[in-house]
């Protein structure tokens, strides 16, 4: 899919990504909430069918495994994640599976999924999705909550379509078998989206200050660390591998940790490269994961691993990119609340 004008589209109307290359893991079987409710970090159990919520799963050390959205739709909760991550939690789910009634299955590469972003993305679901056997209304998609889902029709073909906020702003992601992907795509753009790429995808996702997991974080990463504590864990749920250490750290640390993914205001034009270090006089403050240049902000912007004693909003750092050195600020994320500092 080649992308004419897809960042503006996805700000000002609406753009579709391909995003087929996700993986999605399904969990069936009358005991899967009560199950990944005891392996994930979020209330699993309390989900209804067409709930859904943000997760991470987390070794024993509290260190991440994979983040992941969870929908459950009825008969199966669906599980997607960075593809990078799909097998290893295949595995450990599987290995811990004993009595209970719980299936499990791939479905990476049976099912592909597009993402529509952007402030028309309701008109524009319900104009694709229009004269199915199941219609969803432009009225009813615009006022769905984040991960609301549900299945619908597309020329003959089920369409799981769910409720996302991935880039900051309202959207919904779409998965069909992989054979209608492209005819899909082709009925949103009927209905008058923009095609869109990854490079448009990671300025918004950088935008909204959303870490990516093998980007942002990895394996050796706590969800403290990369600052999604508010949106994946549950603090009032029973026990999950790791909570101890996640507990430790919020109450005996007062959820001080050694580092914390934070946003960077990148003076001057030049885009710093991920895995730069970041200094402040000579010490060491950490380094950049993820930057881009984005047109809301009007310059390059950057998330990173900076050291806790350089978190303070405002904290000048310097980005030892290559042979140059660039001045950088360290700011609340997300960025688009900073458009109009550039002045």
């Amino acid at each position: 899919m080649e992308s004419a004008g897809g960042y503006r589209a996805a700000v000002e109307s609406a753009a579709v990504f391909d995003r087929s290359g996700r993986g999605k893991i399904a969990v069936a079987g009358n005991d899967r909430r009560r199950y990944l409710h005891a392996m994930l970090t979020n209330d699993i159990a309390s989900l209804q069918p067409g709930d859904g919520c943000y997760s991470a799963y987390l070794t024993p050390q509290g260190r991440m495994i994979a983040d992941m959205r969870v929908l459950e739709l009825g008969d199966m909760v669906l599980l997607d994640l960075d593809r990078s991550a799909t097998a290893a939690v295949l595995a450990r789910l599987d290995q811990f599976v004993f009595s209970e009634d719980v299936k499990l299955g791939e479905l990476t590469e049976a099912f592909g999924e597009l993402s529509v972003a952007g402030p028309h993305a309701a008109r524009i679901v319900a104009g694709a999705l229009g004269g199915g056997e199941r219609v969803v209304s432009e009225s009813e998609l615009a006022g769905w909550p984040e991960f609301r889902n549900v299945r619908a029709s597309f020329r003959g073909q089920m369409v799981l379509v769910a409720a996302s906020r991935e880039t900051g702003a309202a959207g919904f992601d779409m998965y069909i078998e992989r054979p209608y992907v492209e005819l899909l795509a082709g009925a949103l753009v009927a209905s008058g989206a923009t095609r869109a790429d990854a490079a448009d995808w990671e300025v918004l996702r950088v935008e909204a200050g959303r870490p990516a997991f093998g980007v942002d974080m990895d394996t050796e990463t706590i969800p403290l660390e990369a600052g999604i504590e508010g949106r994946a864990i549950s603090f009032t749920k029973g026990c999950y591998p790791g909570q101890e250490v996640v507990i430790r750290v919020l109450h005996r640390g007062h959820g001080r940790v050694a580092r914390k993914t934070s946003g960077l205001l990148v003076a001057g034009a030049r885009v710093p490269g991920a895995g730069d270090q970041l200094t402040a006089g000579d010490r060491d403050a950490g380094q950049v994961t993820s930057a881009v240049w984005s047109p809301r902000v009007g310059g390059p912007i950057a998330l990173a691993m900076v050291h806790r004693d350089f978190l303070a909003p405002g904290t000048e750092l310097t980005i030892l990119h290559g042979d140059e050195k660039l001045g950088a600020t360290v700011v609340t994320l997300p960025f688009e609340v900073l458009r109009d500092l550039r002045g």
